[in-house]
């Protein structure tokens, strides 16, 4: 059994990915790699190094510290290990391509893998949360946004769920009663949004002349629309622990931003 030893100031992971993709080039299959992480000083890199020197093998490393990459080159010379520096060089003709220095900060590239993968869930979990589904995972969700018929909640919605959010929407009509788990979680999770009637009417015409459809029944009915806007303004009093914000005249990038902002003051508190 060979060993093939990975020391990173990170995971580790990406290292052990790239040496799998080159061991699937040999019939060798006994190899063990063996990762070392979290190495971001001198004794981190000693104690490594000791496993190393105990059980020779062949040394790979992802050390964005100059002097840690040097101590690993000193130790491999004095006890004959084979080394391969997976960054410096890619890091160094990356500077002088780019004529600019690297930040030289351990675990960048997991930390930027880490908010990917948030995002990833974020948007997955929106998705199937869009327009009143399965109102019994709300108590997941970082946001709930409740509103009328075209108030902007998926667009929203999906908008945050890039920032890393799990947002749920919930549609407000009036006649029917919101899910009982609407009132059963955290209430200041709740977002209504607030909507001009004549310009909800032009949304709601718009919609319908688009879909070819006649604007001329209820759906864009001014009176119609009128009563469903003060429906959820009534209920949005009632729930004083809810946010609101009112959509109107602002982009879905604007709105998102008001609802992200009033949230960390929140969160200050």
């Amino acid at each position: 059994m060979k060993t093939i030893y990975v020391l990173s100031d990170s995971t580790g992971e990406t290292a052990e990915r790239v040496i799998k993709a080159a061991l699937s080039q040999f019939y060798e299959e006994d190899v063990k790699v063996h990762r070392l992480f979290q190495i971001r000083s001198q004794s981190d890199l000693q104690q490594a190094l000791a496993v190393v020197v105990r059980d020779p093998g062949m040394l790979v490393y992802t050390l964005v510290d100059p002097h840690l990459s040097e101590a690993v080159e000193r130790v491999a010379e004095e006890h004959g290990l084979i080394v391969v520096d997976l960054l410096s060089s890619l890091i160094y003709n990356m500077s002088r391509y780019l004529g600019a220095p690297s930040r030289e900060i351990p675990g960048l590239l997991h930390r930027i893998d880490t908010e990917y993968h948030k995002r990833v869930e974020a948007v997955d979990f929106t998705v199937k949360h869009d327009d009143g589904q399965e109102p019994r995972h709300l108590y997941k969700a970082d946001l709930v946004l409740v509103g009328v018929s075209r108030s902007s909640k998926t667009p929203l919605s999906m908008y945050l769920a890039h920032k890393g959010y799990k947002v749920a929407n919930v549609p407000l009509v009036k006649g029917i009663a919101p899910p009982e788990e609407l009132f059963q979680i955290d209430q200041t999770k709740i977002v209504g949004l607030v909507i001009d009637t004549r310009r909800l009417v032009e949304i709601r015409t718009s919609r319908l002349l688009n879909m070819r459809q006649s604007p001329r029944g209820s759906y864009a009915d001014y009176q119609q629309v009128e009563d469903e806007v003060e429906y959820c303004k009534r209920l949005y009093r009632q729930h004083p622990d809810w946010m609101t914000i009112d959509v109107t005249n602002k982009s879905v990038e604007e709105a998102a931003s008001e609802i992200m902002r009033r949230m960390d003051e929140l969160s200050a508190y």
